[in-house]
């Protein structure tokens, strides 16, 4: 699998690139450009750590240890497996 983000995508492909987090703010899912992933849950950074590619709005992750899981984007905000991911803003 490669990295399919930002800088390998098709045009069709969704931007995901960036800092997405839950609403309460537990789980926070860094989507770098490189297409590896940082997601730190609680105080707990770096709890997973893996690869994703990027196929339309379609989000496929490969974790650090094997494990698969996959995501969705919908309306601007991220269906990753159970949870609800909104794209955290950058400072202006």
């Amino acid at each position: 699998m490669t990295a399919n983000a930002r800088g390998d995508r098709s045009p069709g492909d969704a931007d995901v690139v960036g800092m997405w987090v839950t609403a309460d703010g537990h789980i926070r899912q860094e989507l770098l450009p490189d297409g590896r992933y940082d997601e730190a849950r609680g105080d707990r950074r770096s709890a997973y750590t893996g690869r994703y590619t990027v196929t339309g709005n379609h989000i496929d992750y490969v974790d650090d240890t094997g494990f698969t899981a996959t995501g969705d984007l919908r309306d601007g905000v991220l269906h990753h497996e159970h949870l609800v991911l909104y794209r955290e803003e950058e400072p202006s």
